[in-house]
């Protein structure tokens, strides 16, 4: 039997709303695929920042030790703690008599370095702060109180590593990168450095001695030490004080650290220390002015005046700008070396003689440190953000894989039992609805199965506008029991309105044109209306194409997701879809409730929350299966998933009011929906970056633990899984594809929900996306 019906009786249907908004949806969908990418790129480059400045990325704790000295000048090795390279010549200062460099490494450090610039001001002190890069774009308003208070600032390296270890382009970057932090921090540059781990210059040995070569020519003053405080040992504060004291009068630069670990007895005995250097007649000044003074007493502070002005104009001739990010500018020939400090272009102006190391940063190194600061600051507040957010999403998953395995145990027993019964058997006939686009493939198999029901139906093909046949192969197959209803093309909800309302029966069933059912199938679908408070059942869906990969993906997906979900939902009372797939309805309650609407494109989602809300109960009734042809190739799995998420959310949207209203709408506005927001949305959403934190561990952290880690996940998802397809008596060997579902299918589904997000964030609208089917799903048995 056929019949011609238009989507609305007594007139032409208008182009519905999603039609409406194809052309605008085309259009958008590119830049939000290409925007959920950069989004996970940004979170991914913001985590390898943040372990770049923990030293996790690119780190390197090698410490050379007990190397030969043999090609490093004798007098460098017995010469003073300054080492510069005026006129291309290795040449040592040191420290004038009754004076101290005083300086301290590592830093800085939130909590010690603040108290140690407290006693320094109390005392009217200047000193020398050899800083870690990473530590200066972390904590830049230290360093610019630093500055500020009158401190000089040496570079200690960007990740604090042994440079003799590294290569050129890898010392380059730590010098580069520190001076890009000060730049952003306090708009300087410097021309001290210190190397970690470095001691007096008799330690200076033949890998590390090419390092302060290639410094020294790039412009850098190299500062060693010539008494060690040892307070990272934490002695004792006196001892502290009697090591950082030089012998017999003679001047010193003095090391203490201000960073490290627990610098507390540091602080404790700077003020006693200073005190006591000041009673023995001891005057305190940075680096540059140790030098500058040493230069005085030998006589050559005359031409320091005039090398220092021929510095800086020599700097600007040479075109080495005062924010270059290398260092300061080098050794120029016009101020000569008896230009002393001024000589290495120290005195930039606006800076003290305590400061003349320091240099004003300008233009793209301005910026580009400011740009380096601000994405630290981002990322140090980011990633313990996100960590603490995926803990709560871990233990969440775990939680939610036991309250499954608890509740789906419980429903199997419950509607397994001998003597459960929904209530008096339905064997009284009912319709079941097959909508239809461009089915030719599928729909003679989906009609044959149906003519083999061992319970009494009506079928009614309702074809929505098809354009291949779909109607003349229906019709053709000559089944008495099946009517074919023509439509133009509106869409899935109308072809299914349209069904509902040409029913004959009290039930109807809901089936797509592309699903097989077992000749029980049916009859099994309908029996819990026995209940008379039950409004909707759920069948149990399975993949019939599951022989490729991605239907072996999809299958493991249906069985343990879906049906798994379904059971944990039915007895929570708040199942929140039905599958297009396989669904019984009272007709009475899909038209109480509105029918099929198509303000969404989870029309399945939003029919089973109304009925919800309207008071219905919904269940699961695993033992009626339908097998549905899943997606064949990638595209068409993106399509699909992504028309389901975002329907979801644009389902959940619609319902939000069930969060307040009483009776049955609130309890699943406030069981239901939440647990939909969390599991489906939220969890998946932050779920990549658990599998991006994953390989950054396994990579630059701990790879045994990491490993041992997301293998105890797999396993508890191993776990559920079996026991999922046990109660759904599926064999066990696709389960073997699940570790690599884990590394490849899943992380496709989490990138489908993240567009589905930006989407919906975004105010777009998608189309209703029609499947290229193949008809494969024959006879159930044959699915197997």
């Amino acid at each position: 039997m056929s019949t011609t019906t238009p989507a609305r009786r007594g007139r032409r249907r208008a182009p519905s709303k999603l039609q409406r908004a194809t052309g605008k949806a085309a259009a958008l969908q590119k830049p939000r695929v290409i925007l959920a990418l950069l989004l996970l790129l940004g979170l991914t480059s913001v985590m390898l920042l943040d372990g770049y400045l923990r030293a996790e990325v690119g780190g390197d704790q090698r410490v050379r030790t007990g190397a030969s000295s043999s090609d490093v000048p004798e007098d460098i090795l017995d010469g003073g703690p300054i080492l510069t390279f005026r006129g291309g010549e290795a040449q040592t200062q040191s420290v004038p008599d009754k004076t101290i460099a005083l300086t301290f490494d590592d830093g800085p450090n939130p909590t010690w370095t603040p108290e140690i610039l407290e006693v320094l001001k109390k005392y009217d002190i200047p000193a020398t702060f050899f800083v870690v890069g990473s530590m200066v774009s972390r904590y830049p308003a230290i360093v610019e109180d630093m500055v500020d208070d009158g401190h000089e600032i040496g570079i200690h390296t960007f990740t604090h590593i042994d440079l003799s270890y590294q290569s050129d382009a890898r010392i380059t970057r730590e010098m580069t990168q520190t001076q890009l932090a000060l730049a952003g921090a306090a708009g300087i540059t410097t021309t001290l450095f210190r190397a970690p781990y470095s001691s007096e210059t008799d330690a200076i040995d033949n890998y590390s001695w090419p390092v302060y070569q290639k410094l020294g020519e790039e412009g850098y003053t190299s500062v060693f030490v010539d008494t060690d405080s040892d307070d990272w040992k934490r002695p004792g504060v006196e001892k502290i004080i009697k090591w950082a004291t030089p012998d017999d009068g003679k001047g010193a630069s003095v090391l203490m650290h201000d960073a490290g670990g627990d610098r507390s007895q540091t602080v404790k005995a700077l003020g006693t220390y200073i005190e006591n250097m000041k009673a023995k007649g001891y005057t305190f000044t940075t680096v540059s002015g140790a030098r500058q003074k040493d230069d005085a007493d030998d006589g050559t502070a005359t031409g320091a005046a005039n090398g220092r002005q021929n510095g800086q104009q020599g700097n600007q001739q040479n075109g080495r700008q005062e924010g270059a990010p290398g260092g300061a500018p080098g050794t120029d020939a016009q101020g000569g070396a008896q230009g002393g400090a001024a000589a290495n272009g120290q005195g930039t102006p606006g800076t003290s003689d305590a400061q003349a190391a320091h240099r004003t940063a300008t233009g793209a190194t301005l910026y580009e440190g400011k740009a380096l600061v601000a994405a630290v600051y981002v990322a140090e507040y980011v990633v313990p953000t996100l960590s603490v957010g995926l803990m709560v999403v871990g233990v969440a998953v775990i939680g939610r894989f036991g309250m499954m395995l608890i509740l789906a145990r419980r429903h199997f027993r419950e509607r397994n039992k001998r003597r459960f019964s929904w209530g008096p058997p339905i064997t009284g006939p009912v319709t079941v609805i097959v909508p239809a686009y461009n089915e030719k493939e599928c729909i003679a198999n989906t009609l044959h199965s149906l003519a083999q029901s061992t319970h009494p139906i009506e079928i009614i093909v309702v074809d929505d506008g098809s354009t291949d046949g779909t109607k003349e192969i229906a019709e053709a197959l000559g089944h008495p029991n099946v009517r074919v209803i023509r439509q133009e093309n509106a869409g899935k909800p109308a072809a299914l309105n349209n069904g509902v309302r040409n029913a004959s029966y009290d039930i109807v069933v809901m089936m797509d044109g592309d699903t097989v059912f077992e000749p029980d199938t049916v009859a099994k679908l309908v029996q819990p209306f026995a209940d008379p408070s039950v409004g909707a059942v759920a069948g149990n869906a399975k993949v019939g194409n599951r022989n490729t990969m991605i239907g072996a993906w999809q299958h493991i997906e249906y069985v343990m997701g879906f049906n798994l979900d379904r059971r944990m939902y039915d007895l929570l009372r708040c199942m929140p879809t039905i599958p297009g797939a396989i669904g019984a309805f009272r007709r009475d309650a899909v038209l109480e409730v509105g029918g099929m609407s198509e303000d969404t494109l989870a029309e399945d989602t939003d029919i089973t929350i109304a009925m919800h809300r309207a008071g219905w109960r919904v269940v699961y009734q695993e033992h009626a299966r339908a097998w549905t042809e899943a997606p064949g190739s990638l595209k068409q799995l993106w399509s699909q998933r992504y028309r389901w998420s975002y329907g979801t959310m644009q389902a959940l949207w619609k319902h939000r009011k069930s969060l307040t209203d009483k009776g049955p709408s609130g309890r699943f506005g406030r069981v239901g929906m939440p647990l939909v927001v969390i599991f489906q949305i939220i969890t998946p959403v932050f779920a990549p970056l658990i599998d991006v934190f994953t390989v950054y561990a396994m990579i630059f952290v701990d790879f045994q633990a990491s490993l041992l880690a997301w293998l105890a996940v797999l396993g508890v998802q191993l776990v559920c899984a079996a026991y999922a397809f046990k109660l759904d008596k599926e064999k066990y060997r696709y389960l073997l594809m699940l570790p690599l579902q884990q590394l490849a299918y899943r992380q496709m589904m989490y990138l489908v929900l993240i567009h589905s997000c930006i989407t919906a964030l975004t105010g777009g609208r998608l189309r209703w996306q029609k499947l290229k089917r193949t008809g494969e799903v024959g006879t159930p048995a044959g699915a197997s």
